[in-house]
């Protein structure tokens, strides 16, 4: 299978026809059809590892201040046990908790309801361990590179540049030069295969500092990243900043 990282943007992209999501829906049915999804998510950002079990995994309205169809949206995807149980040998010896409670959040099921609409490729979540650095979420993804053989799509959802506080709200808005800047960095590094250059991103000083304020949206790509082999060819399905500071770069590597 394929690995791919995909920018995710508004919630409002679950529900809207756009570049971005008419792309994401064209990926569903070029790529390779999947036994089962393994979704890495910014917004499952916990203290350890841990990875959905339920067979009907929720789904969660991880947000607020949105219009109430948003809030109506199911994706109602089976979980696989099995998967589960295969990410905890694969990640040994760190642990990796099994979580009843937890679901499916946006970052996941807003870019899952237009690759697989029917909802019909059973997906477990694997949570972002916020005590970790960087080379750290890297060496993991290089461990589930295994699940790829087994059909597994490996989906990194977050983005490259997100900065929130920085938002241009007003149409027409030109973009930041820190965030086309940072964002093209990251994009030439995949490019030229320089894994170091993308891990190790926050020594190029404030252009990461900004695209990064904080690391989540960030830390899914290596995951993707991690888990590419050197046969592959990396493409980028998408791209673009949204409202100044909003990457909508996503990564394919098959």
């Amino acid at each position: 299978m394929p690995t791919l990282f995909i920018g995710h943007g508004s919630p409002m992209n679950a529900i809207e026809d756009n570049i971005h999501t008419r792309a994401w829906r064209q990926l569903g049915t070029s790529l390779p059809r999947p036994q089962a999804i393994l979704a890495i998510s910014a917004h499952w950002y916990t203290n350890g590892s841990g990875v959905t079990t339920a067979a009907q995994p929720r789904t969660i309205h991880d947000f607020y201040g949105f219009p109430p169809e948003l809030f109506a949206q199911n994706y109602p995807a089976a979980g696989s046990g099995a998967l589960a149980r295969r990410v905890q040998e694969l990640l040994r010896p760190d642990t990796v908790v099994e979580d009843h409670e937890w679901g499916l959040d946006h970052g996941s099921w807003s870019v899952l309801t237009h690759l697989y609409p029917q909802a019909d490729v059973p997906v477990v979540q694997l949570s972002i361990d916020a005590t970790r650095a960087p080379e750290y979420h890297y060496r993991l993804g290089q461990k589930l590179a295994a699940l790829r053989d087994d059909g597994v799509l490996i989906l990194g959802s977050g983005g490259i540049v997100h900065n929130l506080q920085r938002m241009r709200w007003e149409a027409g808005a030109d973009d930041y030069a820190w965030a086309v800047s940072f964002d093209q960095y990251v994009r030439s590094a995949l490019t030229r295969g320089d894994h170091q250059a993308v891990i190790e991103f926050e020594q190029i000083g404030e252009a990461a500092q900004l695209s990064v304020p904080t690391p989540e949206h960030y830390l899914p790509l290596l995951y993707v990243l991690g888990a590419s082999s050197k046969s592959d060819e990396v493409a980028f399905p998408t791209e673009g900043i949204e409202m100044g500071s909003i990457s909508m770069l996503s990564v394919l590597y098959s």
